[in-house]
């Protein structure tokens, strides 16, 4: 059974930081494209940082140069840096997975196979 468990939400000031962690497992870690999605009420759920099987990266426009992902294939986790958080950060973020070896960090959240159950991050102002 495949399972990604999300922790490190929370709630913060403007500036603020906080890191994401999803710990996956019932599939190869290694062979696998990882994602961190956000939905903010009343909003579609959008791409924030995706890895690659190799390493590559994507990250949107609106959190470049602020949050980092990164992975760490012996504890099957992947993690998202968030760093100068504002209040437009504010929404449910999801890690999505996706097992099979891929070079490209793919941005399409019908991309992902497997979801976790979401963390909230919330930041006042």
């Amino acid at each position: 059974e495949v399972q990604l468990v999300e922790s490190g939400g929370g709630s913060v000031q403007a500036g603020g930081s906080l890191r994401l962690s999803c710990t996956a497992s019932g599939f190869t870690f290694d062979d696998s494209i990882m994602g961190w999605y956000r939905q903010a009420p009343g909003n579609e759920c959008k791409v924030v940082s995706t890895i690659s099987s190799d390493g590559s990266t994507y990250y949107a426009d609106s959190v470049k140069g602020r949050f980092t992902i990164s992975q760490d294939n012996a504890k099957n986790t992947v993690y998202l840096q968030m760093n100068s958080l504002t209040p437009d950060d504010t929404a449910i973020y999801y890690c999505a997975a996706r097992d099979g070896y891929c070079s490209l960090p793919l941005r399409v959240s019908n991309d992902y196979v497997y979801w976790g159950q979401g963390t909230q991050v919330t930041v006042s102002s």
